[in-house]
């Protein structure tokens, strides 16, 4: 039992050494210190450079009367571009902080040809991502601020990178979608819009008076509407309700524009309808009494 303890005791006393002289070890501390340091550094300087150079970037792409492309495929390769600056300067940052921490990077860099081909085979749906994103931005398929529906999500482009796309709904969320996975866009941003109104009158109403009424009177619908890029077209009789008589007219807008016109296109024909006495149907009902029945 006496021997028990005693090499226990001198095992402790082994260890107490040892950590005693690590931890006292002034060029350990050193090493450390100065690994530190420029570990330290080195983040200072990625994160200045990664500042400044966006900056620049924002800059040089703000100075759009330069430059002979659209203003939303300069948002997009400001927003690529952006992209990438990052990526590289925290990725070499990421290499010279292994570089302190002693990681030899010689092998890995050596051997990144047969380990690229190996992660290439698992990595095939990120190769796709990034393959999609670039040509989306070479063919202009879109752009940061286009209005699309892609698959179930419809919203505004946020965001265009190379392995995914960012696209907020009118609702508010954002949905992040890899490239890869668009395999078709509806874009309403690039082409004039129509707006198409279904306007119902009763049919008590005089349907070739509330046509001319309605061509008279909106005329002056471009000069109130600035989303219009000419006179709605009033076409005739679209439908017969229950109670009305339906009445189509079709307005070209400017992109994305039709939301907004039609909103005040309808406020603009009840002003119309209004003044001019037409009246607006709503459901009736009509008892017939049974001539049969006493009373």
């Amino acid at each position: 039992m006496d021997k028990q303890l005693e090499a226990s005791s001198q095992w402790f006393e082994a260890v107490y050494f040892e950590m005693y002289r690590y931890i006292t070890n002034t060029d350990m501390w050193i090493t450390i210190g100065k690994a530190s340091v420029k570990i330290l550094f080195i983040y200072i300087v990625a994160r200045i450079l990664v500042k400044v150079l966006l900056g620049s970037i924002n800059r040089i792409f703000q100075q759009r009367g330069k430059f002979q492309v659209d203003e939303r495929r300069m948002e997009t390769m400001r927003s690529l571009a952006s992209n990438v600056v990052t990526y590289v300067i925290y990725f070499v940052a990421i290499l010279s902080i292994l570089t302190q921490l002693g990681f030899n990077l010689a092998p890995v860099l050596a051997s990144a040809g047969v380990v690229g081909l190996a992660v290439g085979f698992g990595a095939q749906n990120l190769v796709r991502d990034v393959i999609t994103g670039f040509f989306i931005i070479f063919e202009d398929q879109f752009a940061v601020g286009d209005y699309v529906t892609t698959g179930n999500f419809t919203g505004t482009v946020q965001e265009i990178g190379l392995r995914i796309t960012k696209i907020k709904s009118i609702t508010g969320e954002v949905h992040i979608i890899p490239n890869g996975s668009i395999t078709e866009v509806t874009n309403f941003s690039t082409q004039n819009s129509v707006a198409v109104l279904d306007i119902s009158v009763a049919y008590e109403e005089d349907v070739e008076r509330v046509v001319g009424i309605l061509k008279e009177e909106l005329e002056k619908a471009p000069m109130e509407i600035e989303e219009l890029i000419g006179v709605p077209n009033v076409l005739g009789v679209q439908n017969f309700g229950a109670s009305e008589v339906v009445i189509r007219l079709t307005a070209d807008c400017k992109p994305m524009g039709h939301f907004s016109a039609n909103r005040k296109l309808r406020a603009m024909i009840k002003r119309i309808f209004d003044e001019r006495g037409i009246e607006i149907p709503y459901p009736r009902l009509v008892t017939i009494p049974n001539p049969k029945e006493k009373v």
